[in-house]
């Protein structure tokens, strides 16, 4: 399954600075991103936005559709927020949950293999029809 998001897509679109402030946990600092606390924060993403999705597309995906590697990298980076983020981060956040709330409602379609609906068994519409009340036959002399 291919990943929705890298660290280094992650560093290309926020600084390597910010997620250096924002993973380097240690006692110690080190002045380097810590690559377990990235790879966890992708995989709580990835973990969501597969939740959003499994109703509509199957999973995993072949090749990752736009736009779950923006949604990936808005959400990862909120979740790496130990603190409150900044409002432009909790916007895209939030812009990114609303935009998954649209895939997983149909509003916003990906291009996707999309998971079959569960056949019934049935062969379609059967209609029963009782027999008429008024025909040609009983209404003579009124039409």
């Amino acid at each position: 399954m291919p990943a929705y998001t890298t660290q280094a897509q992650l560093e290309d679109r926020y600084g390597t600075a910010l997620l250096v402030s924002l993973t380097d946990r240690g006692e110690t600092a080190t002045g380097a991103i810590d690559a377990g606390v990235v790879t966890s924060a992708i995989e709580e993403a990835e973990g969501l936005i597969n939740g959003y999705v499994k109703g509509r597309y199957a999973l995993p995906f072949a090749t990752v559709p736009d736009p779950i590697p923006t949604l990936a990298r808005q959400i990862a980076i909120y979740i790496l927020h130990p603190f409150d983020p900044d409002a432009k981060i909790t916007r895209d956040y939030e812009a990114a949950m609303r935009q998954l709330r649209e895939i997983a409602q149909g509003v916003i379609e990906l291009d996707a293999e999309g998971v079959t609906p569960a056949q019934t068994g049935g062969s379609g519409v059967e209609v029963t029809d009782r027999e008429r009340p008024f025909t040609e036959g009983n209404l003579k002399g009124f039409i």
